[in-house]
């Protein structure tokens, strides 16, 4: 999951009943597997005493910046979430090492075409 970001700022106030997410996340960004695909990625934790509520903010590696309320969403979201637009960063970065465009912009006709169906191989093809 680090392996997309380049920093991660978690927020909360200890004795907030609504940190569970932020500490999920914590741990899972602690993980020895997290940390070994990205050692270069930042962690900042910012232990708050107002009543701001619980947050995680992170950074991926092309700079855009989410920020996700932590009291409304579960640590294992924010994960899969993360690993999507990861999967979109690396596809992204595969196309523009190749020489591609990105995005990649199908032409109307082409969406337009039927689909060809697929027929089965008769036995003498075999």
């Amino acid at each position: 999951m680090l392996k997309f970001l380049s920093k991660v700022k978690i927020e909360f106030n200890a004795l907030d009943p609504r940190l569970a997410c932020c500490m999920e996340f914590l741990a899972q960004c602690n993980a020895t597997k997290s940390k070994e695909s990205n050692p270069a990625c930042q962690l900042i934790v910012k232990r708050r005493t107002d009543d701001h509520p619980p947050q995680i903010a992170v950074t991926f590696v092309n700079g855009v910046e989410e920020v996700f309320d932590a009291t409304s969403i579960s640590a294992q979201t924010i994960r899969n979430m993360i690993l999507e637009k990861g999967q979109l960063l690396e596809t992204e970065q595969m196309f523009r090492e190749a020489g591609e465009a990105w995005p990649v912009i199908i032409p109307e006709e082409e969406l337009k075409q039927p689909l060809t169906s697929i027929k089965p191989r008769k036995a003498e093809d075999n």
